[in-house]
């Protein structure tokens, strides 16, 4: 009887080993493709949109001088792309038909990648900052005037124009 027992269990188990495949783990596999557009931009804020100077006596405020404007850029270019800020005037500064050449509105900046000083212009677009690659950077702008006696009265304006460029 032990003979048949074991003939039996041997059985089994050749039963059991022959159909491994129907007790196996079945795996499916699948994949996502992922794809991100990440496109240049660029963003340009500043921290002033007026600046105006009260008149002053031009022997004690010899030069009209602003708060210092904060300039932030953000870009996202290729590698190795120029990054730039610059300024255009719309004109002379004017007051009906009397002007202050604009030229005279000159500034100093401080940040990396800013130009320390420079001048206004209404023909030619001037740099306020150049990086390469995309990034954030700050810096500031102060704007200055001369304060003359020469000046006809009035209320002078203009309009500074600031593109950013970023390919």
């Amino acid at each position: 009887m032990k003979k048949a027992v074991w003939s039996g269990v041997i059985a089994a188990a050749v039963v059991l080993l022959g159909s491994s495949s129907a007790f196996a783990q079945q795996t499916a596999g699948a994949s996502i493709a992922v794809t991100a557009h990440v496109d240049a931009k660029a963003k340009l804020s500043l921290s002033l949109a007026t600046i105006d100077w009260p008149d002053a006596d031009p022997d004690v405020v010899t030069v009209f001088t602003s708060a210092p404007v904060t300039v932030d850029v953000k870009a996202r270019t290729s590698a190795g792309g120029n990054v730039t800020v610059t300024v255009l005037a719309s004109g002379d500064l004017t007051s009906g038909t009397d002007t202050i050449p604009v030229n005279t509105l000159t500034w100093t900046a401080g940040g990396s990648g800013f130009a320390a000083n420079g001048a206004n212009d209404k023909t030619t677009a001037q740099t306020l900052g150049t990086w390469t690659n995309s990034g954030n950077h700050s810096g500031s702008q102060t704007l200055s005037l001369p304060n003359l006696w020469s000046y006809r009265t009035g209320v002078y304006t203009v309009t500074l124009n600031y593109t950013l460029t970023a390919p």
